[in-house]
């Protein structure tokens, strides 16, 4: 996840969001963060770190002091948020009604319902370990009304998905087999099938077997294959072949940068 945003202030020590793993440079890119973001910033986001960010870099003294107050007053946490959006000047009123709107609309969801969405945000900013904690606890939730098997196995999905991205395939394959079991689904099926393919150490089970039926076989193996071609004509693949056709002093030091640019990402998504 990054930010680039308009409008420039003068910043010198920005504030590090842990969590989602990115620096904030101004009051507009955390604006920013907090209209995109709400179920990551929702729980611990306003901390003693960002008070200082807003008084000693912002030059938001006056907000930070009103947050301090309204923290020591015990009323809506929430609230500390949208006093963050109307200082800040990004917002419009409108916006601001509907982003109050819709953290009081996530509060109110089951807490299972909770963190599986907030999991899944920090699956789309390629937060991996961070979801993953998440859906490793609701794997183990007590069933209930929302706790069922189609729940279960949508967030057995989502832990298959983040364990693949991570690299770490006989983690995926069996989070992926155990919601096959709750849930029937063909596109589970299908990522099973992809991943015995990348690794002929994973074998699917009898059930999964029993469907996959020829005709799929051959259509995800065609779809595999479209998938290599795709890759191998990617950007990253394109610049890997114009690197080995440099001299060796000069495709030495392009693979370093490369490879370190590759190792910040992965540390980002770990």
């Amino acid at each position: 996840m990054s930010l680039l945003l308009c409008k420039q202030e003068h910043v010198t020590r920005p504030f590090y969001a842990e969590e989602m793993g990115i620096r904030i440079y101004s009051s507009q890119e955390l604006s920013y963060v907090i209209v995109h973001y709400p179920l990551l910033v929702m729980d611990g986001f306003v901390s003693d770190a960002l008070l200082n960010f807003l008084r000693e870099e912002l030059n938001h003294g006056f907000l930070a002091l009103k947050i301090e107050r309204w923290q020591k007053s015990g009323e809506n946490p929430d609230e500390t948020l949208v006093m963050i959006l109307q200082e800040c000047d990004y917002c419009t009123g409108a916006q601001i009604s509907r982003f109050r709107q819709t953290v009081a609309d996530i509060r109110k969801k089951h807490p299972a319902e909770y963190r599986k969405r907030k999991a899944d945000e920090f699956f789309s900013i390629r937060q991996y370990r961070r979801a993953l904690e998440l859906y490793q606890e609701l794997a183990d939730w007590k069933a209930d009304s929302v706790v069922d098997d189609h729940f279960r196995a949508c967030v057995l999905n989502n832990m298959g998905s983040c364990y693949a991205r991570m690299f770490r395939l006989e983690e995926a394959f069996d989070a992926y087999s155990r919601s096959y079991v709750a849930w029937n689904q063909q596109s589970v099926l299908e990522r099973i099938y992809y991943l015995s393919k990348l690794d002929a150490r994973l074998k699917p089970g009898e059930r999964q077997k029993f469907r996959l039926t020829p005709e799929l076989q051959e259509k995800w193996d065609a779809d595999m294959e479209a998938a290599r071609q795709r890759a191998a004509g990617s950007e990253a693949a394109g610049q890997l072949e114009v690197l080995f056709k440099r001299d060796l002093p000069r495709r030495q030091e392009g693979e370093a940068k490369r490879i370190a640019k590759w190792k910040q990402e992965y540390r980002s998504m770990m």
